[in-house]
């Protein structure tokens, strides 16, 4: 399935975004939408490959599963964490595998896409470009009106994401 260009979205009217949080075991995935200043929460969730599949099966599977949801919710932009080193090279290492299939779909479907740093993310969320989890989950929670913060944390990171994304992007 492949969707055809980025689709443009005439003033006034919501626009979608999309938010990825990579992984190759875990992708979460936030879908919000932005008319002027307001951002509402669409649909957010995880994909998540079987832990028995290989890798490259995995990825397929993720790669499928963002085309779906591209194909389905129609974001006129996406954004990918990019990777950070942390403490554990193998870690990062898979996050790059899980950033490319995620790059690579938004990238045929047309879309808009941005790479934005963990701490950025952070910082257009909460101010504070080095805020702990816990209070990035509260700001999404308090930004969209939620009654309780996504989960899992996957699926939070990814909808900080995209509310970052609707902070860079000019709005209609």
């Amino acid at each position: 399935m492949k969707a055809k260009g980025g689709s443009r979205t005439p003033p006034g009217l919501p626009m979608r975004l999309l938010g990825i949080d990579p992984g190759t075991r875990a992708a979460g995935w936030g879908i919000v939408e932005a008319r002027g200043n307001q951002l509402e929460l669409v649909e957010c969730g995880v994909l998540k490959p079987s832990a028995k599949l290989p890798l490259q099966h995995r990825l397929a599977e993720i790669f499928e599963g963002y085309e779906q949801l591209i194909a389905l919710y129609r974001p006129v932009a996406g954004a990918v964490e990019e990777t950070f080193a942390g403490k554990n090279p193998k870690s990062a290492i898979a996050m790059g595998e899980g950033r490319g299939v995620a790059l690579l779909a938004l990238s045929r479907a047309g879309l808009k896409t941005m790479e934005l740093s963990p701490a950025e993310i952070k910082k257009a969320v909460t101010g504070n470009g080095a805020a702990s989890k816990e209070l990035v989950a509260r700001m999404v929670t308090a930004r969209l009106s939620l009654d309780t913060p996504p989960k899992p944390a996957d699926v939070t990171d990814a909808i900080a994401v995209a509310l970052a994304l609707a902070q860079r992007l000019p709005i209609s």
